[in-house]
């Protein structure tokens, strides 16, 4: 029970952190989206790197470097997860807060619709009324905006191909954000360079304040990670499923009662279908949990127990935790 509890702990902190991330980027203004994209790219780099020194986590980077195929996930992840970087500081920073919520609200019918087009999956009833009630969403929102609510859309859909690419990828998450950075970091480093020689880069002409807040960005992107994986590491996937909308709720929540961003009515019924998708989506999850976790147990109640079974660690008790976090 303390190793569940710790796991919600770190669970929260991970999904909180996140969640709070609407608060975060304008205060590196006036540095403009990109310039805060490529400041992210390079610190989080210096900070993951020394989290994997400190944790003497280098076996992956002789592996990776044998597997072409691999290192160009890589590189098409990085592309992905710096638009999506990169949409989402835009759309905080220019005042689309409850947009930018909308996307990661939208992200989990997006990756069902990946997978049943990309993966060929089979969807149950549940899954495919989601996805329709997602989609009337879509419809309602972009009457609602008068245009297709394009940044959430952008968001949604970035994600979703990035989530596909790092399961090919099948990398830890220090370990893929270290690799992905890796791609990132000359690009951002150039651009960073460039916008300084011309004049027009923020770090240092608006004090060690904000050459600081800069510099944060990358413990600001490593820190939530590390506590995603060590929560990862002692909940089930169910809970971890459950807890993933607590960062886009944060996200609306500041946008509408910090931000003061417009809800008319037509935005509150896009809203609205779109979370009654989600609850279609939770019900239907916990429900295949349900069911194949009673079919597990019928399966273990019909196999013989080995003699020396209850004698082994950790056999009265299921595998024991792993300890790796």
């Amino acid at each position: 029970m303390g190793d569940q509890r710790r796991g919600l702990a770190y669970g929260f902190a991970a999904y909180g952190l996140w969640g709070l991330f609407p608060l975060y980027w304008p205060l590196l203004e006036p540095a403009g989206a990109l310039e805060i994209l490529a400041h992210r790219m390079v610190w989080s780099l210096a900070v993951v790197t020394l989290l994997l020194l400190v944790l003497r986590r280098w076996a992956w980077l002789g592996e990776l470097r044998r597997q072409p195929r691999r290192l160009a996930l890589v590189a098409l992840a990085a592309t992905l997860v710096s638009v999506n970087w990169g949409m989402y500081i835009w759309g905080v920073n220019s005042g689309h807060v409850v947009e930018t919520a909308l996307g990661y609200f939208i992200n989990p019918l997006v990756t069902i619709g990946l997978g049943v087009l990309v993966l060929h999956e089979r969807l149950r009833p549940a899954q495919w009324a989601a996805v329709g009630v997602g989609a009337a969403a879509v419809v309602v929102l972009t009457v609602g905006y008068g245009r297709l609510p394009w940044i959430a859309l952008t968001l949604a859909f970035s994600f979703g191909v990035y989530g596909l690419v790092k399961k090919k990828i099948a990398m830890g998450g220090l370990e893929s954000l270290a690799a992905e950075t890796s791609v990132q970091f000359v690009p951002a480093l150039v651009f960073l360079l460039v916008l300084g020689a011309r004049g027009h880069a923020t770090f240092t002409g608006h004090g060690p304040g904000h050459a600081s807040l800069l510099a944060l960005s990358g413990l600001v992107t490593a820190v939530p990670l590390v506590c995603f994986g060590m929560s990862a590491n002692r909940l089930p996937l169910s809970t971890i499923g459950l807890m993933q909308y607590l960062a886009p709720v944060f996200q609306f929540l500041i946008g509408v009662l910090h931000f003061h961003e417009r809800m008319p009515a037509e935005r509150w019924a896009g809203f609205l279908l779109v979370w009654t998708a989600l609850v279609l989506l939770t019900w239907d999850a916990l429900r295949a949990a349900r069911r194949g976790r009673a079919a597990l147990a019928r399966a273990s109640a019909g196999r013989p127990r080995p003699p020396q079974a209850a004698a082994l660690p950790g056999a009265a008790g299921g595998p024991p935790a792993d300890a790796s976090a």
